[in-house]
């Protein structure tokens, strides 16, 4: 392997040398949507040849072991190979462009591949495209470093793994550099655009040529947007809205309460897988990603679903399907926070879109119902996908966009945008972030749209550090601390105990005071004149809990402490304005440094 990445980096200078900055990066983007694009359709493959087999079986209750065989297996996957965990989800890739310098490990680049492969494959009641964006991600990072590319690109490199890996699962280039931009990217220059294009189109095409249609994930319009409609589309954003609520509370609710079990992993792995046959036995939609649910949904074969259900098999009373129907969109969530709690790989994103057309359904049914007006099923079940999706994942633009993409046109756009939008502003209202990024937000651990927020998260604490300045002992004289203080240029030290531990600092002026009073002894101990700063900054304090230190005691100097109180340097004010405005300096457009 490393024979290999030094021949490549050679090969790569090479070709650094012929093309400039934006071509060189531009290169890089071509290399990280085909890699990208390649390992998604690998993943979809696997999970639809995996699926195509588990359908042979004919005995109905026979396939429902396969969810617990497939947790049990992922978690010696990871306990195996991973010591028991590993950071997953678009959550880990925000962590890492605000906290990593946009760099992640590459493990990260095949791990996903092989524990959501077999946590969706088999059955686990989740979606692929979370594991496709942390493997896009990943591998965007990892050429990046290879290419020995700066921060700035680095990131720009995860966002082109992302929108590479989205375009190939959905075969929606555009979704998938919108995606990138509205999620993965929250500032970005118009310039960024064409790097992100390319990568997506390049992932599209990978998909278009490898993968058979029955695998992707596209439907044909039977019936027009009618502006009569509008109506309902708004009552359906407001249900939408209200839905995405719900999932995230009870998943997050559910997820929570698995992860305080007191048990061994496999066993949870196994009731989990238990709790998921009784699931999937009553309502089989809820078996894996759901996309073929989703289809017969949307087509008007929603009887379909009901197939090898305990209760419901064959339901054909309209009454009986919209129990059925409420049933799949209230448990989905409970499914999905099942399968990841007990040990699975996977995310919320097809969830979101499965949940979203049992809505549609539901909702379109019940005012069929009434006989007073007849709205399409189908159109209004895709219009909820996309409500549901905007709501669930915080991702309005995406939302409109996949779903056009998907049905091969533009025709439910003005329904799409109605629905995504006032699901997202109802959703946005309550919670001003999204279930998966709520926690890292609130610690300051991922970017928001804040800027001056984001630019602090770029500054790593340990850069700031000035491990120069001295950290003498409370036990010095008064003598020993002029003998110092001709030897030193700093005007501030560190004081500790006789084991070694922090316990405050000397300034210059409280010296020179102590210095000059009459009748000084040079033996006299420097312990009266010791001081408690006015803050202390943690060396795991975030750089914008560190700024707000300063500013809210006015210090030029702060210092700086382990998890054992041991003294590790100081802060420098100045030196952090400088570099916070090095970074604010630093140009957003591409095309600048060419």
């Amino acid at each position: 392997m490393k024979i290999l990445r030094v021949v490549y980096q050679v090969l790569a200078e090479r070709i650094r040398s012929r093309l400039n900055k934006v071509q060189f990066v531009i290169y890089v983007a071509i290399l990280t949507g085909l890699i990208s694009g390649l390992v998604a359709v690998l993943l979809k493959k696997i999970v639809h040849y995996l699926q195509r087999w588990i359908e042979q079986i004919p005995a109905p209750p026979t396939y429902l072991i396969f969810p617990a065989i497939g947790l049990i297996f992922t978690v010696y996957l990871t306990n195996r190979f991973y010591h028991g965990a590993f950071n997953r989800g678009i959550g880990m890739v925000l962590r890492s462009i605000a906290q990593k310098s946009s760099f992640i490990p590459f493990s990260h680049t095949y791990l996903h591949v092989f524990t959501s492969a077999i946590t969706v494959g088999v059955g686990g009641s989740v979606g692929l495209e979370s594991p496709i964006v942390a493997t896009g991600s990943a591998i965007g990072s990892n050429v990046a470093r290879i290419n020995v590319l700066s921060y700035r690109d680095r990131s720009l490199m995860i966002a082109c793994g992302a929108a590479a890996g989205i375009a190939a699962v959905f075969n929606a280039p555009i979704a998938g550099v919108i995606f990138a931009i509205e999620v993965l990217m929250v500032e970005t220059g118009v310039s960024y655009f064409i790097p992100l294009i390319i990568s997506a189109v390049i992932g599209a095409l990978c998909s278009k040529i490898i993968l058979d249609e029955s695998v992707l994930f596209n439907f044909v319009l039977t019936q027009k947007f009618n502006y009569k409609f509008v109506p309902f589309y708004i009552i359906l954003g407001v249900l939408c809205g209200m839905t995405a609520l719900y999932y995230a509370k009870s998943y997050k609710g559910c997820e929570k309460r698995i992860h305080q079990w007191k048990t061994n992993s496999y066993v949870k792995a196994a009731t989990g897988g238990l709790m998921l046959l009784v699931l999937c036995y009553t309502l089989p939609p809820l078996f894996g990603e759901g996309y073929e649910s989703i289809k017969q949904v949307a087509t008007g074969e929603i009887a379909q679903t009901t197939r090898r259900s305990l209760i419901f098999d064959y339901a054909g009373e309209t009454w009986t399907l919209l129990i059925f129907a409420v049933s799949v969109v209230l448990l989905k969530p409970v499914a999905a926070a099942i399968t990841i709690g007990s040990g699975g790989n996977g995310g919320n994103f097809a969830p979101s879109l499965f949940v979203g057309s049992f809505l549609g359904f539901s909702f379109s049914r019940v005012v069929n119902s009434t006989k007073l007006v007849q709205i399409p099923e189908g159109n209004f079940s895709l219009a909820a996908m996309a409500g549901v999706l905007a709501g669930v994942m915080y991702c309005p633009l995406t939302a409109i966009f996949l779903i056009a993409e998907i049905t091969n046109g533009y025709e439910l756009f003005i329904p799409l945008m109605i629905v995504s939008s006032i699901s997202y502003t109802i959703v946005k209202h309550f919670e001003p972030y999204s279930m998966e990024t709520k926690q890292l937000a609130l610690k300051g651990e991922i970017f928001t749209h804040k800027k001056e927020q984001n630019i602090l998260s770029t500054i790593l604490l340990e850069e700031m550090i000035d491990n120069t300045y001295l950290n003498i002992s409370i036990n010095l004289t008064a003598g020993e601390m002029i003998k110092i203080l001709n030897e030193s240029p700093k005007t501030v030290f560190a004081v500790h105990d006789d084991d070694g531990l922090f316990v405050g600092i000397l300034e210059l002026n409280d010296i020179k005071k102590l210095v000059l009073q009459e009748n000084i002894q040079v033996d006299a101990s420097i312990a009266s004149i010791v001081k408690q700063p006015p803050e202390i900054i943690y060396y795991k304090d975030a750089m914008t809990e560190v700024m707000m230190k300063f500013d809210n005691t006015h210090n030029w100097h702060l210092p700086v402490l382990n998890a054992e109180n041991r003294f590790m340097g100081f802060i420098s004010k100045s030196k952090l304005f400088d570099r916070y405005r090095k970074s604010l300096s630093e140009s957003s457009d591409l095309y600048e440094y060419t």
